[in-house]
């Protein structure tokens, strides 16, 4: 009988107890003797308690509720409890029996708190076991084996006798070989709601319901008309595809009476997979993406979901704001990014689901907050700030939770939500018992909270950024059974943070040093940051030579903001892996306008014109840069008569453009010329091409032909002059000194010596006399400005235009 009273809870007097265990102790000497002589060990006895599953005593057993049903129940409700009880120990249980148990009614928050850690059977604080037929009995219970269990209970039989959450408890109780007497060898607890008559002043419950996801897309696009979109992966379609994360979302929340709080950037990623997209493949190769249908499905169920309700649309790609505030602010630009991705955020909600959104709320992570984060999220226009009881704390100076509205300062609001209930559908939900476990203490705690005054309180739930499938079930069943009681009623988001602030609230921001560092370690580095800056000023450097920039500007920009998403914090790898792909990105695109490389190039004479090329290997034309050449031996090598000349250049899209410059020749030898674009503010671009120019005002090839000529003249007035002598010797030795006389004295004779070299005499003469009149006026004859070309192929390197 001790047994039972101690089973049913009761507790019997002191003397009572004394008389008992002394009676007890006579009985069994013996038994007694024998157990004393092998006494356990306290280690031995702390790790059989730290290790219920090491023996077969209290916990050893694991009784897990899987659901109870109606959650709030109502009069003439019948309430229905399923699950689970396991054996963990060594020994088999006998007369094993499941029992409800109810508990005395729950005065505060934080005793809720308090029975949900207790883990093992208390007596006096677990309550009493209903009994009767509202049991299940089980002959044996194995080891290891696991037995299913369900008792239907009519509400009028629980004896609850006021308004208030009652600590409701299933429990397993039995014998075993080594205890053999009854004895509770397991237990789990839970809370039932009583709300029968609805509440006189109910709470006005604000439910965030995020769409939010990973940053999928990436910054390139294909070269044609459509620019198809890039993505890394396909993961996104796993997400919307039926049973996916966001299918499910979206399916729950279109039943629910919440506040649809969206990242516009899913909405734009979705959007460009309802036409043609790829997916990233090994190298530079990509797939065509193949879930096109998917998309459009999910964005009409999504339209469908939000029509009625409340949007509020976070900055594009939902930028970190307390990242941006602790590390970013210091660098030049980011604070631009931002504003940016609020601006664009409006637009692409609308134009996508044909709502108008909300766009004046910002979200930090968890809702933590300190003066810094502040002031960057209300930075680009945002004046409410959405953060969370356990950052903006109250001083426990007051009795009940206050409302969410805060004013904070500078026209600005805080919407403080309530840290307990939007914490509860975190962790791993996808066992029925835990999720059921967290749907009835979300319950207890709203009801506990409304019973607390009777003022008039609007509360707002802010749950995580990007709960899972399992989480998004469990948290969609709590919202249904909240809106299904009789102490709440829905509110959105705008009315909540335009509410009257309760004047007794803390609106005291916390300081920086208060900001939890699990969270900060979790930040963008200002390293982060800064390659963001230099990744923008490269594209700042390429976009002012493009004729259509908005082709590049705006899917960089978009990329620019998803570098600073949220959702990197935690996989710090991918996201230093996203910002250099979109460095990388800039620089192969800016890559595609070249100058082509030039070897030696040779310049004979004084004058000629050297090519240099451009090739733009980019689908759009470039405009607005100059090409500039450039002597490093003026003296030597002049280009366009200075030290270098410049001249504009614009080439269409995928074509080579040459440009020719002036060139003049000072002095012979080698000059170093150096080819560099331009853009028309006087930043260079790209890299410079530098090649060699050999100067050669007269070639050798040239030298040759002069000298050549030269020695023919020569040549053919000695032969002339050899010729006449003979012919003069002979005439002489035929006519004797008298005919030699009248030759000499009769020039006209027919006969004379040049009549016997017809064949020789005066085309020789003639040549001769050209020839001596040549030779006797080369001195005298103007240097040319340059060498004839020679016909003999090229030496090594470029010959330049003459």
């Amino acid at each position: 009988m001790a047994e039972a009273a101690d089973f049913q809870g009761t507790s019997p007097s002191p003397a009572r107890r004394w008389l008992r265990r002394t009676g007890a102790l006579l009985a069994g000497a013996p038994l007694l003797a024998g157990v004393l002589q092998l006494p356990a060990s306290p280690a031995a006895q702390a790790a059989a308690q730290a290790s219920p599953s090491a023996v077969s005593g209290p916990g050893s057993v694991d009784v897990a509720v899987d659901s109870l049903t109606p959650g709030v129940p109502g009069e003439g409700d019948t309430v229905t409890v399923t699950g689970t009880v396991t054996n963990k120990g060594k020994r088999t249980v006998t007369d094993a029996q499941v029992d409800l148990r109810l508990g005395r009614p729950v005065n505060t928050r934080s005793a809720i708190d308090t029975i949900s850690r207790r883990t093992t059977f208390q007596p006096g604080l677990d309550g009493d076991p209903v009994g009767g037929k509202y049991v299940k009995e089980f002959a044996k219970l194995a080891p290891g084996i696991s037995q299913r269990f369900s008792i239907a209970v009519p509400v009028d039989k629980l004896n609850l006798d006021r308004d208030g959450v009652y600590q409701f408890s299933v429990s397993l109780s039995g014998e075993t070989s080594a205890q053999p007497w009854p004895q509770v060898l397991g237990i789990q607890r839970t809370f039932l709601p009583w709300q029968p008559d609805g509440a006189e002043t109910k709470t006005r419950t604000t439910v965030l319901w995020p769409l939010i996801s990973t940053s999928d897309m990436t910054a390139e696009t294909g070269s044609d008309e459509s620019q198809t979109p890039v993505f890394h992966d396909d993961d996104l379609a796993k997400e919307i595809a039926p049973g996916g994360r966001l299918q499910q979302m979206v399916a729950l929340g279109k039943e629910l009476d919440v506040t649809w709080v969206i990242d516009p950037d899913l909405l734009a990623s979705v959007d460009a997979m309802t036409e043609r997209y790829s997916i990233e493949g090994e190298g530079d190769t990509t797939t065509p993406g193949t879930h096109q249908g998917v998309a459009k499905q999910w964005l009409s169920d999504l339209q469908d979901a939000v029509q009625d309700k409340e949007v509020v649309a976070l900055p594009f790609a939902d930028p970190d704001l307390a990242s941006l505030a602790h590390n970013g602010t210091s660098v030049t630009g980011s604070l631009n990014h931002f504003k940016e991705a609020t601006d664009v955020a409006g637009d692409t909600v609308e134009s996508i689901l044909h709502v108008e959104p909300a766009t004046d709320f910002a979200w930090p992570v968890e809702g933590a907050v300190d003066p810094s984060i502040v002031k960057v999220a209300t930075s680009a226009g945002a004046d409410k700030v959405i953060a969370r009881s356990d950052s903006l704390a109250e001083d426990n100076s007051l009795p009940y939770t206050p409302s969410a509205a805060r004013p904070i300062g500078g026209g600005t609001s805080a919407v403080v939500a309530d840290a307990r209930l939007s914490t509860l559908f975190q962790g791993n939900l996808t066992r029925a018992s835990t999720s059921t476990l967290a749907v009835q203490r979300f319950l207890a705690q709203s009801l506990t909270l409304n019973l607390q005054t009777s003022k008039q309180r609007n509360i707002v739930v802010a749950p995580q950024r990007m709960p899972t499938a399992s989480q998004a079930q469990t948290m969609a069943e709590a919202v249904r059974a909240l809106q299904g009681g009789s102490w709440s009623q829905a509110q959105d988001l705008t009315a909540a943070a335009s509410a009257k602030p309760d004047p007794s609230a803390t609106t005291r921001v916390p300081a920086a040093s208060k900001y939890p560092s699990a969270l900060r370690k979790q930040e963008l580095p200002r390293g982060a940051f800064a390659q963001i800056a230099t990744t923008q000023d490269k594209l700042d450097r390429f976009k002012v030579i493009l004729t259509n920039q908005s082709r590049v500007v705006t899917p960089f920009g978009r990329a620019m903001n998803r570098t600073m998403s949220t959702s990197w914090r935690g996989r710090a790898g991918a996201a230093a892996d996203f910002r250099n792909g979109v460095e990388a990105y800039v620089d192969s695109l800016a890559g595609q306008v070249t100058l082509i490389d030039k070897s030696e190039t040779k310049l004979s004479g004084r004058s000629a014109t050297i090519p240099v090329t451009v090739k733009n290997n980019l689908v759009q034309g470039v405009d607005h840069l100059v090409l500039r050449l450039r002597s490093t031996a003026p003296r030597r090598l002049e280009i366009g008569g200075e030290e270098y000349e410049e001249q504009q250049v614009a080439v269409s899209g995928g074509h080579s453009q040459t440009v020719k410059f002036t060139a003049s020749a000072q002095a012979n030898g080698k000059a170093t010329v150096i080819a560099q674009l331009y853009t028309e503010d006087g930043q260079a671009y790209g890299d410079p091409v530098k090649f060699d120019v050999k100067v050669t005002e007269f070639t050798a090839t040239v030298m040759l032909v002069i000298g050549g000529g030269f020695l023919l003249l020569v040549l053919a007035g000695f032969r002339m002059y050899t010729q006449r002598k003979r012919a003069a010797a002979r005439a002489a030795e035929e006519d004797g000194p008298e005919q030699t006389n009248d030759s000499e004295d009769d020039p006209e004779n027919p006969e004379g010596p040049a009549e016997r070299l017809t064949d020789e005499g005066p085309a020789e003469e003639g040549s001769g006399a050209e020839a001596r009149a040549g030779a006797s006026e080369q001195p005298s004859d103007p240097t040319p400005d340059t060498a004839a070309e020679s016909a003999d192929p090229s030496g090594t390197g470029e010959r330049v235009d003459r």
